[in-house]
C-alpha cells in the first residue's frame, strides 16, 4: 500500500478499531486488471500483493504493527517511483487470528482479487492452513510472522520465510537455561493449537538434547484467557523456568497468577508473544524475571545502537507514514519482510512472473537489511535469517541481554539462595545466541 488512498485506508482501520472495535478489511487500491500482462496482479504500472492478518481481536497488536512496518517501506519505495516502473499495492484483509477466516481471505485474494503474491501473514494456526492453497495456485508467500516448522519442512518453493523458526528460538533459550543459568526443571505453558504444539515440540527437542524433559505441561485455548487450570498444573510441579508459547494477553495473566501464588523462577516466551505489548500489560516498573527471544535486534535502546546502525531507516519511515506509532520489534520485522519483497521484485525486473520472482529471491545472498545479520536464500533453502537475540524485562521495559551471569544471580537472589542481584544489562552490545543450525 503506497498511494494516498491506501494510507488513508490504513488510518481508517485504526480508527475503526478504536471507535467500534470492528474491522472487516484493510484494503489498498482496487485490484488492477491483469489483461495487460496476462499475469494475476501485474499491470504495466502496478503489482498487487495480498495479506491476511489479525487487525482486530486478541492478536491485533501483532497484525497492525507488522502491517505498519511493511507499509512504511513500501510507501517509501512507491514515492520514489516503485520497482521496475511499477508501484506496489498491498491489499490487507483482517482475519482476527481465526484460521477459517484466513483461509477465506486467502481464497478471495487469489481467486477474486488476483494478487501476484501473498505477503506478511501473521500467526501459525492461520498461516499453516493456507499451505494447500499456495501449492494448488502456485502463489508465492513472502515473509510470515511465524516460526512454524510446517512452513519450512518439507521444503516448498512457493514459501519464502525470513525469520528464524520456533525450533531455533526454543533451542537457543534452552541452551542458555541449561548452560548459563543452571536450570534443569523446565515447564511449558502453551496455546492449544498448531502454534503452541510447534513451540512445545521445539522445547521438548531442545530439552532432550540436554538429557532433560518438561517437568509439566499446561495449556489454554486460543482466543480465551482461561489460564488457571494449565498454570496450576505447572506450578504443582515446582519448575525453575516456565517456557510460554502463547499471545500477550493470556501470557501476561498467567505470569501475574504464577507470581501471586509465590512462583519466583524464570519466565521465557518466544518472539510471537509481542514483547512491547506484554510489557504494557504487566505495567510500568514491573520486575518479572521474563526473557523473550527475538529474531531482530531491539530498536530504540542504547545497547542496540551498534547492531541497529542501518535500521534508523525503519524509525524514520515509520515516523513519516505512521507518525502516531513507536518503533517496535514487530514492526521492524514487517519492515524487513518488505525489503525482501522489494529486492525480489527488483531482481526479477520488468518481465515479471511468479517463477522469475522466485528465481530472483533465490539469488539473494548477504543482503543487508539494516541489522547485523544479512539475509540469504538459495535454491534449497528459503529462510533468510538464522540469528536469535534475547531481551530481558527490567522495570517495565525490555533490554538486550548482555550478561547471563547477572540473570543467574538475580534468579538466585529471588529464590533466597546465595547470589547478589546486579544492575540491569548495560549498553555494551547484545549477546545474541549462536545460530541453532539450518532447519531447526
Amino acid at each position: 500500500m503506497v498511494t494516498s488512498r491506501a494510507r488513508i485506508s490504513v488510518y481508517s482501520v485504526v480508527a475503526a478499531v478504536l471507535l467500534a472495535g470492528f474491522l472487516a478489511a484493510c484494503s489498498g487500491e482496487p485490484a488492477p486488471e491483469a489483461e495487460e500482462t496476462g499475469l494475476p496482479g501485474v499491470t504495466d504500472d502496478s503489482v498487487l500483493v495480498g495479506s491476511s492478518l489479525p487487525l482486530t481481536g486478541h492478536a491485533s497488536y501483532l497484525g497492525k504493527q507488522t502491517l505498519f512496518g511493511a507499509l512504511a517501506y513500501v510507501n517509501a519505495i512507491n514515492d520514489a517511483g516503485g520497482v521496475a516502473g511499477r508501484r506496489i499495492t498491498v491489499l490487507a484483509l483482517d482475519d482476527g487470528y481465526d484460521p477459517p477466516r484466513c483461509v477465506a481471505n486467502t481464497q478471495q485474494l487469489i481467486v477474486e482479487d488476483r494478487v501476484f503474491c501473498l505477503f506478511s501473514y501473521v500467526g501459525t494456526p492461520t498461516t499453516v492452513k493456507i499451505i494447500p492453497l499456495l501449492e494448488e495456485a502456485k502463489v508465492p508467500l513472502v515473509g510470515s510472522f511465524t516460526g512454524a516448522d510446517a512452513l519450512r519442512s518439507p521444503f516448498r518453493r512457493s514459501i519464502i520465510n525470513i525469520r528464524p523458526s520456533y525450533y531455533q528460538e526454543t533451542a537457543a533459550a534452552v541452551d542458555h537455561m541449561a548452560r548459563d543459568l543452571g536450570i534443569d526443571r523446565v515447564a511449558v505453558f502453551y496455546q492449544y493449537d498448531a502454534y503452541g504444539f510447534d513451540g512445545l515440540k521445539g522445547t521438548e527437542m531442545a530439552l532432550r538434547s540436554h538429557g532433560l524433559a518438561p517437568v509439566a505441561r499446561g495449556s489454554y485455548i486460543r482466543g480465551t484467557m482461561d489460564v488457571e487450570e494449565g498454570m496450576g498444573r505447572i506450578l504443582e510441579a515446582g519448575p525453575k523456568a516456565i517456557v510460554m508459547i502463547g499471545t500477550y494477553g493470556p501470557c501476561a495473566k498467567a505470569i501475574r497468577l504464577a507470581r501471586a501464588r509465590g512462583y519466583k523462577g524464570l519466565f521465557y516466551a518466544v518472539s510471537f508473544v509481542g514483547a512491547d505489548e506484554i510489557a504494557r500489560l504487566l505495567g510500568p516498573g514491573d520486575d518479572t524475571p521474563l526473557l523473550v527471544s527475538q529474531v531482530v535486534p531491539l530498536p530504540g535502546r542504547p545497547e542496540s545502537g551498534p547492531v541497529l546502525a542501518g535500521v534508523t531507516e525503519y524509525a524514520e519511515l515509520l515516523g513519516r507514514y505512521f507518525p502516531g506509532e513507536r518503533p517496535n520489534l514487530v514492526g521492524l520485522e514487517g519492515f524487513i519482510n518488505a525489503k525482501v519483497l522489494v529486492e525480489g521484485l527488483r531482481r526479477a525486473g520488468r518481465n515479471l512472473t511468479r517463477e522469475r520472482f522466485l528465481d530472483a529471491v533465490e539469488t539473494i545472498a548477504d543482503f543487508d537489511v539494516g541489522i547485523a545479520s544479512p539475509v540469504s536464500f538459495d535454491k534449497t533453502r528459503h529462510q533468510g535469517l538464522e540469528r536469535v537475540y534475547f531481551t530481558r524485562l527490567d522495570h517495565g521495559e525490555f533490554h538486550m541481554v548482555t550478561d547471563w551471569g547477572r540473570i543467574r544471580d538475580d534468579l538466585a537472589a529471588r529464590a533466597g539462595v546465595d547470589g547478589t542481584p546486579r544492575e540491569t544489562d548495560g549498553p555494551d552490545g547484545p549477546d545474541p545466541a549462536p545460530p541453532a543450525g539450518p532447519g531447526r
